[in-house]
């Protein structure tokens, strides 16, 4: 089957997204296409796939991410700020209502984060603090910088679901070989955690975030989105930062700007930045893509975004 794509990216966090408000495959099939688009040995790669799709009575259009094993995520902002761009572009307008697989996203056109950077700002939430909504088995209801001795006798986590699940951990310094321990430990699903859950890593940099994330369904990733809110979020609720104050969260793939409110709803300003515009093909029995054609590329955004990475 052959598909139109735009390679794109949220703060590094990389997608190829599909307009598939007209397409109409399977669960099954929509989970085989993500895993052979987001393959990074074949000739797309990325952190997942993004789908364009029809909104609702609230919502001008949706948002499915599937990360790069096929699941399906219940959010991803970096993710939401693309599809929005897109959605954006397709009916001609510069603020919606985004619908996604439990809740919903406000997105707007924003001022441009840094010259010629394509901006979106979106609001979610509200974070949850119910271990139950997860669940996490054998844990007491919320987990604000407690110990989860299933996971590690020794380290503190605030849980936050953005709806996704999210362990939260401050630190002085990552360590990304202990993230990627803990990460694999959650991947693996065991008894206490069927649902599994994005572990982050977080240091306090001043009246700035540092944010390392090991994501649910794809591993050690140079930026999530969700994960960003949620540090803010837990940044807030343990005195680290104050509510309602915009602060730069950084990460490998660049930054965003954040700000958390006590009602639980946060708001990051981003980029989504286009780097080509193609089509390829994917053979749905044997979940492998080929034949990719390179339409469009650009150029420009990509300049633009490197000069916010280096600063």
């Amino acid at each position: 089957m052959r598909f139109g794509l735009v390679k794109c990216h949220g703060s590094g966090n990389d997608f190829p997204m599909i307009d598939a408000r007209d397409l109409s495959l399977s669960e099954g099939e929509w989970a085989g296409v993500a895993r052979a688009l987001a393959d990074r040995h074949g000739p797309v790669g990325g952190d997942g796939l993004l789908l364009l799709v029809p909104g609702d009575d609230r919502a001008a259009f949706g948002m499915v991410m599937r990360n790069s094993d096929g699941s399906e995520a219940e959010t991803c902002l970096n993710g939401v700020r693309c599809v929005a761009r897109a959605g954006f572009e397709a009916m001609g307008i510069e603020a919606a209502t985004v619908r996604l697989k439990t809740s919903h996203a406000d997105a707007v056109h924003d001022v441009d984060l840094a010259p010629g950077v394509y901006t979106v700002r979106e609001t979610a939430g509200p974070a949850g603090l119910s271990t139950a909504a997860w669940p996490i088995h054998g844990a007491h209801d919320r987990l604000v910088e407690a110990v989860l001795p299933m996971l590690d006798a020794d380290k503190r986590f605030t849980a936050v679901t953005m709806p996704n699940p999210h362990l939260v951990h401050f630190v002085e310094t990552v360590d990304e070989a202990e993230l990627v321990r803990l990460g694999e430990i959650c991947e693996a699903a065991p008894d206490w955690l069927p649902n599994r859950a994005n572990v982050s890593f977080v240091e306090l940099r001043g009246d700035a975030l540092f944010v390392r994330t090991f994501e649910r369904g794809v591993g050690l990733t140079d930026s999530c989105g969700s994960a960003m809110a949620a540090s803010t979020y837990a940044a807030c609720l343990t005195g680290r930062i104050a509510w309602d104050v915009p602060t730069v969260v950084f990460n490998r793939g660049g930054l965003v700007r954040a700000f958390a409110g006590e009602d639980g709803m946060v708001t990051l300003s981003g980029n989504a930045t286009y780097e080509w515009a193609g089509s390829v093909t994917v053979d749905l029995a044997t979940e492998t893509a080929s034949d990719l054609v390179v339409e469009r590329r650009f150029p420009e955004e990509i300049a633009a975004w490197d000069a916010v990475k280096r600063g």
